[in-house]
């Protein structure tokens, strides 16, 4: 019994949180040093940087002990002085080779060839996962903070405000937007489901300004008989994909966004964010994609389904 105490302590100190979900992994470490490539990729720049130099002061620190391990290892370094063991070891590690200092014994050239060696594979090595972290594409997706309820064609429709934030296009937008609503079984079970919210249109060839997104809540939605307060309630979280091509280079991108059930606004609309100038040129303010106003129709809803829009 002791035993299983101190092995269920052990997996609760690896708890790890999973992104918008807010869900505490058991059982899992958050730094796997098993896949350093994957732990690289997805650190912070901050955490990547002082990563980077920390492992290369270390070799440096590493490689000055075994030259001063040895006195005379290093021809014009002061007997037993770290600190130019160490500036030799940063010169040999960068392969510059400044020529005041240099081996001057057959223990100096060996580990001298075998900092060379570790500073060209921690060059290569260093260059690479700053290329990848560089290179990877990201989609530059603006949302609006809330999601809105209003009526659309007589029918109550969720809307998601999204923006295109880069000046260049994006094509093929492929959108899916899906809803965790707890259920609770015959049985007596509480689940979470993640249910599909079918858009009224979820592929879109060109992607360049603006586009609200709507789901219909008709009897075949999931959402269909929730009010305001049954989605804070039931803590319905929403969750919106995308990915899309990239023009400028040429890549697909990916981005996901989730909203809260606070973040669900029955009763309100989008205020207008793209106008037309008096020459006829598109104008998409994308400060005012978050603004919202009253629809000033809940009466109409109300009457075609009094429990849609309570609360």
């Amino acid at each position: 019994m002791m035993g299983k105490d101190r092995w269920e302590r052990a997996l609760h100190r690896k708890a790890v949180r999973v992104g918008p979900l807010d869900v505490a992994k058991i059982g899992v470490a958050r730094f796997d040093l098993r896949d350093p490539y994957h732990l690289a990729l997805t650190a912070t720049w901050p955490t990547f940087t002082a990563a980077v130099l920390l492992l290369y002061a270390t070799i440096n620190i590493v490689f000055a002990a075994l030259y001063a391990a040895v006195p005379g290892a290093v021809g014009n370094a002061r007997p037993g002085s770290i600190l130019d063991a160490f500036f030799f070891s940063m010169e040999t590690l960068a392969t510059v080779g400044y020529g005041q200092m240099y081996p001057a014994t057959t223990y100096g050239h060996l580990i001298s060839v075998a900092e060379i060696m570790s500073g060209i594979a921690f060059t290569a090595i260093t260059t690479g996962l700053i290329f990848v972290r560089f290179s990877k594409p990201r989609a530059k997706i603006l949302y609006a903070d809330e999601v809105v309820v209003t009526p659309y064609n007589g029918l109550p429709t969720l809307m998601v405000r999204i923006a295109n934030g880069r000046m260049t296009p994006l094509t093929d937008l492929n959108v899916r937007l899906s809803a965790l609503i707890g259920e609770r079984s015959s049985e007596g079970h509480n689940l979470r489901r993640v249910n599909d919210l079918a858009l009224v249109r979820s592929n879109i060839p060109m992607f360049a300004v603006t586009l609200t997104l709507m789901h219909r809540i008709d009897e075949n939605s999931p959402l269909y008989g929730h009010t305001a307060q049954s989605i804070l309630d039931g803590n319905v979280r929403l969750f919106l994909s995308i990915e899309a091509r990239d023009t400028a280079i040429n890549s697909t991108v990916h981005d996901i966004r989730d909203y809260r059930a606070h973040h669900v606004r029955f009763g309100m609309r989008y205020t207008d964010a793209v106008t037309v100038d008096s020459s006829g040129r598109t104008i998409a303010n994308l400060t005012m994609i978050s603004v919202i106003e009253p629809d000033g129709i809940a009466t109409l809803v109300e009457a075609q389904e009094p429990r849609l829009l309570q609360g």
